[in-house]
């Protein structure tokens, strides 16, 4: 890249594509914009061309970004409508979606017959790091190509090289699966306190000051605590995370008891009718199998 902004084409304007486009945009960068449902790129059409395809919107980009919901979704758009066919030799294809590792390697090998580079970058932080610029944005690809990338990369938050093409998306994996087996744990540690009858916020706050304290804890307890189950990842999405988790493992050879039970847990969940409540929502299936709800303070027989 040259010290001119690299022209951004970004594919998925979503929860996390959205403030993810306004920084950029915030930065300087010119941008085309795509998304499936057409109408939540209208914000951004006074301060970023909007595209009717995803070939048109990056015909001419130098750097194209995708921030899209799963697997399925990323194939359909890249190989099936013909967008990394349509990538200019030279340009930068940044797949910052969390796909299986695997596929995350065939669309680098079909953006090199392009003469295309190839980052897979998937991200942790939520639609709340998105829009505050501090994802942490896990690379797979090449040091060259994650040199290209680092401009962009650092106006989304902090990018770690991880290791070659595929590397990114097992870090994801690894990620989420302590994120879904930890908000596990608080669910069911918050439930256990308040049941006994003891006042889960300020069981919350105590266990934030000892060995027990986590992100997942801070944001996510409170979140059980305050019903707030509005999606910033919604549960769908991590139970989709947490099966590829279990195919990879598969893959792998590898037995992971922990991640297959959240991932039975999240089943329910979303088979009860809750697949858009993010994921911190989890507690919902909890209290549905014990017949108690969590309140805002201890209810349990001893109160």
């Amino acid at each position: 890249m040259t010290s001119a902004r690299p022209h951004i084409a970004f594919l998925g304007i979503g929860l996390m594509g959205a403030p993810m486009t306004r920084n950029l945009l915030d930065a300087g960068f010119p941008m085309t914009l795509w998304n499936r449902t057409a109408s939540k790129c209208e914000s951004f059409s006074g301060d970023a061309e909007i595209a009717n395809s995803p070939v048109e919107a990056v015909r001419d980009a130098d750097v194209v970004i995708t921030m899209l919901e799963n697997s399925d979704v990323v194939e359909q758009v890249l190989v099936e409508r013909g967008t990394l066919s349509a990538l200019k030799p030279g340009a930068l294809l940044i797949d910052m979606s969390s796909v299986q590792p695997s596929l995350a390697r065939r669309h680098a090998e079909l953006a090199g017959k392009q003469g295309a580079g190839y980052i897979d970058a998937p991200v942790s932080g939520g639609t709340l790091g998105a829009a505050e610029a501090r994802l942490s944005i896990m690379a797979g690809g090449s040091e060259a190509d994650l040199a290209r990338a680092e401009p962009v990369f650092a106006v989304l938050g902090t990018c770690t090289r991880i290791g070659p093409v595929g590397a990114g998306q097992l870090a994801k994996l690894a990620n989420q699966a302590i994120v879904g087996i930890t908000i596990g744990a608080v669910s069911e540690a918050l439930l256990l306190a308040a049941k006994g009858g003891a006042d889960p916020a300020a069981v919350r706050e105590a266990l934030m000051g000892g060995f027990a304290g986590s992100r997942i804890l801070e944001l996510h307890g409170q979140r059980m605590l305050d019903r707030n189950f509005s999606p910033g990842a919604p549960a769908r999405i991590q139970l989709k995370d947490m099966r590829m988790i279990l195919d990879e493992a598969r893959a792998e050879g590898l037995t992971l008891p922990l991640s297959q039970q959240v991932h039975n847990e999240y089943l329910s969940l979303i088979a009860n009718g809750h697949s858009d409540v993010d994921h911190s929502g989890l507690l919902l299936e909890l209290e549905h199998l014990n017949g108690s709800r969590l309140g805002s303070l201890g209810r349990g027989p001893k109160e």
